[in-house]
């Protein structure tokens, strides 16, 4: 049977510890107890660990030494429009499934005023969000997830990195086209908000060095074309 897989907050030599509200989930909703085992992942290294002790907002375990065999993360950066915070919080989460490692949320010119106000207050349930479901999908460790920036800071993330736009507007180069004449290292894909990137953000996507691509014909939800675009781009590379 598959252990159970929990991201520690806190790893010292064979001692590792859940903490918060991580902790109580852990106790209240699953029961846990001591001597249960669990796959614990610390610093990226997954490990079997023993609940040694269990008290208010803490759960500690004794770590053994044999380390679990990790996959590797691919090196996807997804900057994300913000939009709708219900449906961008799902596309957060099966993202994080999916396997990239840093989520960059941008305010894009029709990201609306109120969302672009109170992103910087959702970003650590972002957070929590995304680590959870890097636990379910049995990663190592969660994508980072930055505070929210403007477009224009955003755009320049990483010049040495491929760096792709989905557009609908393009009608040449798909997004595999791409990928599949890409020769390594970082990729950035950039997905836009509800109702698309406005032209002179394409433009100026152009005039800084990305490549736009397109996931097909049909118009997708924002969250689709993340997921998709993600889903496509982690395939590609193997």
């Amino acid at each position: 049977m598959t252990r159970r897989r929990w991201i520690a907050e806190e790893f010292a030599g064979n001692h590792a510890a859940l903490t918060g509200g991580h902790a109580d989930h852990l106790v209240r909703v699953l029961r846990a107890r001591v001597g249960q085992e669990f796959d614990i992942a610390t610093g990226g290294v997954v490990r079997r660990g023993r609940i040694v002790s269990i008290r208010d907002g803490r759960v500690e375990f004794e770590l053994a030494e044999a380390a679990v065999s990790a996959p590797s993360v691919a090196q996807v950066t997804l900057l994300l429009a913000i939009f709708k915070f219900d449906r961008m919080e799902w596309a957060i989460e099966k993202c994080t499934e999916l396997g990239v490692s840093r989520i960059v949320p941008a305010i894009a010119r029709r990201t609306d005023a109120h969302l672009a106000a109170g992103a910087e207050k959702r970003v650590e349930r972002w957070r929590r969000i995304a680590l959870q479901a890097a636990e379910q999908s049995r990663r190592a460790f969660p994508p980072e997830i930055t505070a929210p920036i403007k477009l224009q800071d955003a755009v320049q993330l990483s010049s040495g990195a491929l760096r792709i736009v989905l557009a609908e507007s393009e009608q040449q180069n798909s997004l595999r086209e791409v990928l599949a004449a890409h020769a390594g290292g970082e990729i950035i894909l950039a997905a836009g908000p509800e109702g698309g990137w406005v032209e002179d953000e394409l433009c100026f996507f152009q005039t800084s060095g990305w490549v736009s691509a397109s996931l097909g014909s049909t118009i997708l939800r924002a969250e689709t074309a993340a997921i998709s675009a993600t889903a496509i781009t982690i395939s590609e590379l193997g």
